[in-house]
């Protein structure tokens, strides 16, 4: 197919395409360790449900717009689904070859996963005896041709399509329908095996080679079963009734998210043709509904947990350290009554923000706790921490965003038990999502009231902080605490204080002064360009989408600012340009940890305005949603983040080019020094703790020829 024709910017669903293969790259470079390799499979077919759930499903609702949606798009929604298509069917194939080769890597290793038709005696008694113990109670088998309805097909399962016959066809052939049960029980289930070896067994292929038990009464003697999966439209509608609350909305958008419309339907290429095209037709699907042929197994986001024991070589992955100012103090709080501190996750402990929360809910002298979340983790300190200090009579006010996408139904858990503990739970305004991450901590001192907290760029979640790269300020600073306070009392009364947002002075502040002080700060770059003075700009994002934000970046580059951009996900913006008067340098970070972190650094003549952010550059973070970039202070952090941003800028192992055609080319180390960045801000921030002596040897493995 020839590609879509140019246009201002990339299309941002080809380049969110375009990011899943690196993540697809990781899983095929062979320096990355086994079980890494496997966990990003897991990881692509993760994010490619999700992409399908969400950005495939808005484009189907477009193409029923027709022309409106052009309107909004520049193209046809219906050209767009068909490059998707094409560029997932590519994708597919190149999953299925990387996984055929782990197959075997994983088989050298002694480690094999065996279907059911590759059982010995021993296993197989063992894997009848676990099917009736743990398995049997656990599956419902539906006859589908005798249900007048066709069953709802839930989005996040796994199901065997199965053909029930007789071989001497002395009764009708039948057909049945079986939900693996993986949210009661482990996809994976170890087999006894020999010394040094392990073997693996797939909960569907435990279920296949007990069909016979299972349909015993029937009278049937052949049977066939194949994984079939659904994938459904997830957006949340929320309408405009003002009767009802915005958690009666959501408890009803996610009732109704399960029997959203059907945007994929991929089945194992082996199925019969006859019980494909019943299916099929059952389900109401046509050609158009992205029905894709696949391998033996899916939802292979369930490999993201394949077993560690069986693996010989462990991640690289080191254990987070205390930040060296709090390794020796008494409490985290003290310390930043007196100093700003950055943590660095996930190299840096989340338990020192936890430790502040902590003794906020001790300390006399606190009066109030405010703070946002956002996606919390399942198991959350963070919540613990907030209830115990109503306990111990703090006014806690929390905002809990009931929209964080696949996050709703946790978070509403979270707003009851918060508000049955006694804290003040805020949910936001009807049209705009609370993003930003902020923490206030109110005391009395002498008559004198004292603000510190934090502002971060990543969720208060002590799960994620192990795998995401972001940047929390902790700090007293009394204009920084002004501007957040100044939040959260619009957040309590939006529709009364939104002035409040525009009177902020130091954060820069979504929907309201975020996008006029970034263009602020791009023009001042591009005069002292024209100037031919030295102008910067340095911008570190998940995705960069905003086309009025691109289009600005595009003037600055023709003008003569030097632009350095690393860009996890989406990047719409052709960053090739024979009217760039300094090429820009853009690359994409794909490695062990998720690279989660906002920063902009802007050189102003000097003068350098250095900002975390929680918002990226998309038209949502910048108009739709509470969103918070906060200025660093003082030097030696700046000074750090300095450090750590030119790491990056210098990986020469694991990141990419993010060129005009976003074909995901590997930075050339030529004969410079490789640097692979995850190790090196490991070692850099370690190396702050203790004399480079004492640092631990990480390896960085030697990438093989990409």
């Amino acid at each position: 197919m020839t590609p879509i024709f140019r246009r201002k910017t990339i299309i941002r669903d080809i380049s969110w395409l375009a990011f899943n293969e690196r993540v697809l790259q990781e899983a095929e470079d062979k320096t990355v360790p086994l079980k890494e390799r496997i966990f990003f499979l897991g990881i692509f077919s993760n994010n490619l449900d999700e992409f399908f759930r969400v950005r495939v499903a808005t484009l189907n609702r477009m193409v029923k717009l027709g022309t409106r949606a052009r309107m909004h798009l520049e193209h046809d929604p219906a050209r767009i689904l068909e490059e998707i298509q094409e560029k997932v069917i590519n994708q597919q194939n190149t999953f299925e070859k990387i996984w055929a080769d782990i197959l075997r890597e994983m088989k050298r290793e002694g480690i094999h996963l065996v279907n059911e038709k590759k059982l010995n005696a021993l296993q197989q008694k063992f894997v009848l005896d676990y099917f009736n113990e743990q398995v049997r109670s656990s599956i419902v088998p539906l006859m589908i041709e005798s249900i007048h309805s066709f069953p709802v097909l839930n989005d996040k399962s796994i199901y065997l399509a199965c053909t029930l016959s007789k071989s001497d066809k002395s009764i009708p052939q039948r057909f049945a329908l079986l939900s693996v049960p993986v949210r009661i029980l482990s996809r994976f289930v170890i087999l006894p095996s020999k010394k040094d070896e392990h073997s693996i067994i797939l909960l569907e292929d435990v279920i296949r080679f007990c069909l016979p038990h299972l349909f015993s009464f029937f009278g049937y003697d052949n049977f066939t079963a194949h994984v079939i999966k659904i994938t459904r439209d997830a957006e949340i509608d929320i309408d405009n009734d003002v009767s009802t609350t915005l958690i009666q909305k959501i408890e009803k958008g996610l009732k109704n998210r399960k029997k959203g419309k059907p945007v994929r339907f991929v089945y194992d290429k082996d199925i019969p043709p006859a019980l494909l095209t019943y299916l099929v037709k059952r389900m109401g699907l046509s050609h158009k509904d992205n029905i894709i042929a696949g391998g033996r197994i899916h939802n292979f986001k369930d490999f993201m947990n394949f077993p560690d024991s069986v693996f010989k070589q462990k991640s690289l992955r080191k254990k987070p350290f205390t930040h060296p100012l709090l390794t020796e103090a008494n409490s985290v709080s003290s310390v930043v009554m007196e100093k700003d501190i950055m943590l660095h996750f996930p190299y840096h402990s989340f338990n020192s923000i936890i430790d502040l929360l902590r003794e906020a809910a001790i300390d006399p002298e606190v009066v109030s706790i405010k703070i946002t979340c956002y996606r919390l983790a399942p198991r959350s300190k963070i919540i613990n921490a907030l209830t115990n200090a109503v306990r111990n009579g703090k006014q806690v006010t929390a905002v809990i965003e009931l929209r964080a996408r696949f996050d709703e139904e946790a978070n509403l858990m979270w707003k009851r038990e918060l508000e049955d503990a006694g804290v003040k739970v805020l949910i936001g305004q009807p049209n705009m999502k609370i993003h930003a991450k902020l923490c206030l901590i109110k005391k009395r001192v002498r008559n004198t009231s004292i603000h510190y907290g934090f502002v971060s760029t990543g969720n208060l979640n002590e799960k994620t902080a192990l795998t995401y790269g972001d940047h929390c300020l902790l700090t007293s600073d009394r204009h920084i605490m002004a501007d957040v306070n100044r939040i959260f009392t619009y957040l309590e009364s939006p529709k009364t204080r939104e002035k409040l947002l525009l009177s902020c002075k130091h954060l820069l502040v979504s929907p309201l002064t975020m996008r006029r002080k970034i263009m602020a700060m791009i023009n001042r770059e591009i005069k002292l360009a024209q100037k031919k003075k030295h102008a910067s700009i340095v911008l570190k994002v998940n995705s960069l989408s905003d086309e009025s934000l691109i289009k600005k970046l595009t003037e600055a580059a023709i003008a003569g600012v030097e632009i350095k951009m690393i860009i996890r996900g989406i990047c719409c913006m052709f960053t090739e340009n024979s009217a760039f008067t300094i090429p820009v340098q853009a690359i994409s970070i794909v490695d062990e940890y998720l690279e989660h972190a906002r920063v902009m650094i802007f050189h102003n003549g000097g003068d350098e305005k250095m900002y975390i952010s929680s918002a990226d550059w998309m038209v949502r973070n910048i108009d739709h949603r509470v969103e918070a970039a906060c200025p660093i202070y003082e030097e030696y952090i700046r000074e750090e983040l300095r450090q750590i941003i030119q790491i990056q800028l210098s990986d020469n192992i694991k990141a990419r080019i993010l060129d005009n055609e976003q074909n995901n080319q590997y930075v050339n180390p030529r004969n410079t020094k490789k640097v692979r960045s995850q190790v090196e801000t490991y070692q850099y921030l370690f190396g702050k703790l203790q004399p480079a002596e004492n640092l631990p040897a990480i390896p960085a493995e030697e990438p093989v020829e990409k």
